[in-house]
Order: C-alpha cells, then sequence, then structure tokens
C-alpha cells in the first residue's frame, strides 16, 4: 500500500508540473492510474478538472467537481474551482455563490476574495466588493508559510498544518496570526488548554483584534468557562453597540449563562436594523423554543426562509419542534429545493432530515425513510468515525478500569453528592428523567455538560494519538488529592448552570463512557442509565440531525454496535461497582409513571414531589431535541413509531445482535 501512495505522489507531482507547463492533456493521462485506483481521490480529481475546464470539456469538469463535494463536501477548493468553470460558461450569479462558498470552507483562497470582488462591483455592490477585496489584501500580505498552514488547516491536514506553524513560531514567536492559527489547530485536535492559553496571549499583543476575540470566545465556551466567554463577548460588543456580529455574539453567550430574556431582546434588536437576516431569525427560533414559546419559534422559522428560501438550518429548525407538521406547500417548497444543483451542503443536510419528518408525518413511510437515509449518508461523509476505534475506546476502559482500580482508590475524590449523572444513548428517554427530576424543588436541571467530556481529553493529554490508553490508564496514578481536586473543579466549574438547588443534573448521554472517572472523582454522584428498547432508540437517533458530535448515529450499523458496546460496557460497571447505578427503562416510565418516579427519588435519596408526576407543567429552559415533548404530559406514541419502519432496518438488526434483542425482549436489556 505505502509503495501505491508513493507511485500516486509521484504521478501527482508530474501531473502538477504538467500543469504549469500548460500541457493539461498530458497531465489528465498521467492522473487517470491514480483515479483507476482510487475514484475518490480528492486531489487527483481536482486537478482533472481543473484540467478539464482549460481543455474546455466543461462536463467532465463538473462530473469531476460533483464527486469531490460528495466524498469531501468542505473542500474549498473545488468550490473555487466550480467558480472559475461557471465563469468561464458566463454564469457569473452562480460562480459568485460558489466563490463564496469556496471561503467559508478556506478563508485563504486568495483567487475567490478577488473573484468576488469583481463579480461584485460588476454587480453594483461596491461596498461587498471593497471587503472581499481587503480580505484578498489582508491574505496576500500574510508570510506564504502561514497560508500553507492556513490551507492545511481547512484540508482536514492537521499534523502538516501543526508541524509548519510551529516551524514559523519558532522563528517568530510573537506572530499574532500564527498563534491564532496553532491555536485553531489545537481547537480541533481537542486540546483546548494550550488553545486558550495562546489565544490570550495573542490578545495581550493585540487586544483589539476582533478575530482573536471571536475564536477566544469560542475556545472559552469549550472549556466550560461560561462567564469569561460572556465577558470577552461584553467586551467586544462594548466597543461598538450597533455591530450586529458583535450583539449577535454577546446574546449567544447570553444564552449559554441562561439569560435568555436578555438574549431574546438584543436578537430583537438585531432584526429592527436586520429585520430579515435569516441566521439570526433562526437563533431566535432557536431561543424561543427553548424557552417553550412555540408559536413564536414557529414564526421565526418561518421568516428565516421566507427571507432565504434555501436556509436550511431554518426548515429544520421547525421539524426539530416534533410537534408542527410541515402544510402541503412547505413539502413542495422543500422538495424543489432539494432537487436544485446549486443548494449548500448543509443547507441539503438539513432539508433531508426535514422532509424526512414530513414525509413520515404524512405517513409515507418509503419516501421518509429515504430522506433519513439521504440525510444520513451526507453525514457521514463529513465524520471520521470508525465503529473498530470506538470499541477499542470502549473495550480500554473496562480493561483498564477493573475492580482492583476501585477497590484502590474509591473513596478519595470529592464527598459533594450534589450531581445526579444521567447517561446512556441520546433519545433513550434522559431529557424526560432530566424533566422529571428538574420539577424537584431540591434539583436544578442543567444542560447536557461536557465537562466530563473535556476531563477526559485533558487527561489523555498531547500523546492520545501515540499512547491511546494514556486515559483511561492515569486513573490508577492519581493521589487522593488530585482525585478531589477534580471533583471539587467539577462541583466548581458546573455551578454557574445552577440556580440554588442543593442537587443537579448532568445529563450528557456519553459520559457513560467514564462511568469510572466519575465514581473516581465524585463517589457520591448519583449515575442514572436511561435505557430505550434497543429498535427504537437506534432508530430515533438515526432520525435526528444533532448539533454536533455522536457520528455513530449517521448509519444503521454504526448506532446499532455502538448500542451493542454500550450494553457491553454498562454490563461491566454493574460488575464492579455494583448495585451503584440506577437503569430506568423509558417504556417502564410510559407504563408506569408513578412508580418509576417514586424508585428514581428513593435512589437519589429525595422526598417525594407531586411536581415530578406533573414535570409537563415545570416551566424551564430545554436545549434538547426532546424539548417540546416533555412539555406535553407522557404518551406511548413514541414506544414502537419504529416498527413502521421495520422492513428497512435489517442493518439494524443484524448489528444489534439477536443476544441484544433478545434482552430487549424480555425487558431486561
Amino acid at each position: 500500500m505505502a509503495e501505491e501512495t508513493d507511485i500516486h505522489v509521484q504521478a501527482l507531482t508530474a501531473a502538477q508540473t504538467q500543469m504549469y507547463e500548460g500541457r493539461f492533456d498530458a497531465a489528465r493521462e498521467t492522473l487517470q492510474p491514480v483515479l483507476d485506483a482510487s475514484p475518490d481521490h480528492v486531489d487527483a480529481l481536482y486537478m482533472q478538472a481543473v484540467c478539464a475546464r482549460y481543455l474546455k470539456r466543461h462536463d467532465e469538469a463538473r462530473a469531476a467537481l460533483e464527486r469531490i463535494k460528495g466524498v469531501s463536501p468542505d473542500f474549498g477548493r473545488a468550490y473555487q474551482e466550480e467558480g472559475h468553470l461557471l465563469r468561464a460558461l458566463g454564469e457569473d450569479d452562480r460562480a459568485l455563490t460558489a466563490y463564496q462558498r469556496a471561503c467559508r470552507f478556506n478563508p485563504a483562497l486568495v483567487a475567490s476574495w478577488r473573484a468576488q470582488s469583481d463579480l461584485l462591483q460588476a454587480a453594483g455592490r461596491p461596498a461587498e466588493a471593497s471587503n472581499a477585496a481587503a480580505q484578498a489584501e489582508r491574505i496576500a500580505a500574510l508570510p506564504r508559510d502561514l497560508v500553507s498552514v492556513t490551507h492545511l488547516l481547512h484540508e482536514g491536514k492537521l499534523l502538516k498544518a501543526e508541524q509548519l506553524c510551529r516551524a514559523f513560531l519558532q522563528k517568530t514567536p510573537h506572530h499574532v496570526e500564527a498563534m491564532r492559527l496553532l491555536a485553531e489547530i489545537g481547537s480541533r485536535f481537542g486540546v483546548l488548554e494550550d488553545a486558550d492559553f495562546l489565544l490570550e496571549s495573542a490578545i495581550g499583543f493585540e487586544p483589539d483584534n476582533t478575530q482573536l476575540r471571536l475564536d477566544y470566545i469560542q475556545i472559552l465556551r469549550k472549556r466550560q468557562k461560561f462567564a469569561a466567554a460572556l465577558e470577552q463577548a461584553r467586551q467586544l460588543w462594548e466597543t461598538d453597540r450597533d455591530n450586529p456580529v458583535f450583539k449577535s455574539h454577546y446574546a449567544i453567550e447570553r444564552m449559554q449563562t441562561g439569560s435568555y430574556d436578555e438574549a431574546l431582546t438584543l436578537f430583537e434588536e438585531i432584526l429592527v436594523t436586520l429585520p430579515d437576516d435569516p441566521a439570526t431569525l433562526t437563533s431566535l427560533g432557536h431561543a424561543q423554543k427553548t424557552l417553550g414559546q412555540h408559536d413564536a419559534a414557529v414564526a421565526s422559522y418561518r421568516a428565516a426562509f421566507a427571507a432565504k428560501p434555501d436556509h436550511g438550518d431554518a426548515w429544520y429548525g421547525l421539524a426539530n419542534l416534533k410537534t408542527y407538521r410541515f402544510t402541503d406547500e412547505e413539502v413542495a417548497s422543500m422538495q424543489a429545493l432539494e432537487a436544485g444543483s446549486d443548494l449548500a451542503f448543509q443547507d441539503r443536510v438539513h432539508l433531508s432530515f426535514a422532509l424526512a419528518k414530513a414525509f413520515e408525518d404524512h405517513e409515507d413511510v418509503a419516501q421518509a425513510f429515504d430522506f433519513y437515509e439521504k440525510g444520513n449518508t451526507l453525514k457521514r461523509v463529513q465524520t471520521r468515525y470508525t465503529t473498530e476505534q470506538m470499541k477499542a475506546e470502549l473495550d480500554a476502559q473496562a480493561e483498564i478500569c477493573d475492580a482492583a482500580l476501585f477497590a484502590r482508590q474509591s473513596g478519595k475524590g470529592c464527598a459533594d453528592p450534589d450531581p445526579i449523572f444521567i447517561v446512556g444513548l441520546p433519545r433513550a428517554g434522559s431529557t424526560l428523567l432530566e424533566q422529571i427530576l428538574a420539577s424537584h424543588s431540591q434539583v436544578d436541571g442543567t444542560l447536557e455538560l461536557p465537562n466530563i467530556l473535556a476531563l477526559s481529553h485533558r487527561l489523555r493529554g498531547r500523546q492520545r494519538l501515540s499512547d491511546k490508553t494514556r486515559y483511561p490508564r492515569v486513573l490508577h496514578e492519581l493521589d487522593a488529592g488530585q482525585l478531589e481536586a477534580l471533583g471539587r473543579d467539577y462541583i466548581e466549574n458546573t455551578r454557574i448552570h445552577r440556580a440554588g438547588a442543593p442537587r443537579f443534573t448532568d445529563k450528557m448521554p456519553n459520559n457513560f463512557r467514564h462511568i469510572g472517572l466519575i465514581k473516581l472523582i465524585l463517589p457520591n454522584a448519583r449515575i442514572i442509565d436511561a435505557r430505550r428498547h434497543p429498535m427504537a432508540c437506534c432508530f430515533s437517533g438515526f432520525k435526528q440531525l444533532f448539533a454536533e458530535g455522536q457520528e455513530f448515529t449517521y448509519g444503521l450499523e454504526e448506532i446499532g454496535h455502538y448500542y451493542r458496546n454500550y450494553v457491553a460496557l454498562m454490563d461491566h460497571w454493574d460488575r464492579v461497582l455494583p448495585g451503584q447505578i440506577l437503569r430506568v427503562n423509558y417504556e417502564d416510565v410510559v407504563s408506569d409513571l408513578d412508580g418509576q418516579v417514586r424508585r428514581i427519588l428513593d435512589y437519589c435519596g429525595l422526598p417525594f414531589e407531586q411536581a415530578c408526576i406533573d414535570f409537563h407543567a415545570t416551566e424551564r429552559a430545554v436545549r434538547t431535541a426532546s424539548s417540546e415533548q416533555v412539555r406535553q404530559p407522557i404518551f406511548d406514541a413514541g414506544v414502537a413509531q419504529w416498527k413502521k419502519f421495520e422492513p428497512h432496518l435489517d442493518p439494524l438488526k443484524s448489528a444489534l445482535g439477536k443476544d441484544i434483542l433478545a434482552r430487549a425482549g424480555q425487558g431486561t436489556s
């Protein structure tokens, strides 16, 4: 394989030389063996498209570009080349759209900025033309190494980008743009502490650099430093209170800290200045949905796609209300958009999931499944998830977090009993359990808090590629003081989400992977495993387009294997931590709400309160896909929804396996 790769590299290098010499026919011939061996080779397809354009083989160029966008939808140079092709064909409006998408995926494409400037100027839009020209000049003024770093970064070649950026910083240690780029690389690697330090230092050198501060806000949010992120957003907003970008970021950070009313006010102020801005209208809809303002959210989403019909996020926002049913006219509009060739990739993803929901509501199961499959296939192209890698990670937890670890390390962490963790798979009923608990006077409902996941990344450190089991192996090495400090940090860092009750929920589903860590640093924490029938749970996850993460849901086989591996790890935790995890089956809650509520409260050491039975009457912000459903009395309509899709679900059944399905049939899954 290595030899074949070397041959490919040599062929690509030779073809590139031929293209520089204007020998495009020769370059096409040189590329063909590479494409024969690897039909989806992105670099070879890109070079083929360029050659075909110069040779006026427009259909061939178009086909190569469409193939690139199918296998690598965020490859900026493909959209730039599409812009060149459309411009050559005299389709300037479509070319402008292509160049704009190119810069969205790779902001270092100078040719795309310059082309935008020319096209905007010709279209009588001088202010926008000037902005595009300024971006081109800014990039052209950067050191060539940093332009290369930017290209590598946005084409996913992170190791090469990091090496080149670090080499540049060794020669020019205080170059702010290099520091910003290295921070972005660190963020993509999950090394958030390094990114935080780099951006904080860079802002010290250039406090008025807007992009630095915007990047810093994102990192602080990822690190759960919500108060600090809010302060950075406030400082930016204070420099120009009328700037809609600054105001929008400030509104988003207000939402992160639970100040939804203030966020709504800020979004509404932006809309006074930009009344038809689809992104702001959609953000407003998301905020209204979170607060339970159903009708207002519907109006905001509709206004967003009325202003920009192909704004897929707004269409999916309506679908994600779960309780909204699209009109026949809306379904027809979405179908027409989805059938078009100029729809942006992410808009196509959003519309696929929205159409699937629409056809399911109309009982057209075949059409619904086709669109669920289409949306998931598109998303799967963007992910690097593999079942094998995830299984290895979960197996390492079971192998390393053994009974001996807990015998030696138990009782050493932070003794606070405050947290109630709700773990499992998404769409397993965890939001329902959280709403029940958050209705209790002694419990604050928070969010899907990523603090435990962030801690696992920190313990894994920068060696995670070369030493894949550094975490959880490091749990054997931590002393009592370190375990107590980690637990105390969790309690303090999550306090911003609490409203004063003595207990609080953390319903990040993926925390089931880290129950060993949780019980070592927070030995008195309660852990509830939200379990649902495997077919119902997995298919519900397959139907959901998640904002981020949960890459295992974008394929029936992938989610089936994930569920199977989840059950295996939970069986392990039950063996090494007997009696410390409460399993709650969604179907049992639906059939016996009173009994299950009492069981949950007893486990958590909480007295019974009727409000937990009347959970749907509790007014609170809910930020998950089930936000509308948990504001209604409990119903059993969702228990067996998957069965009407059963003819399409053989790959899921096969991945789950007969043993898992048999356990589900016995009610003991």
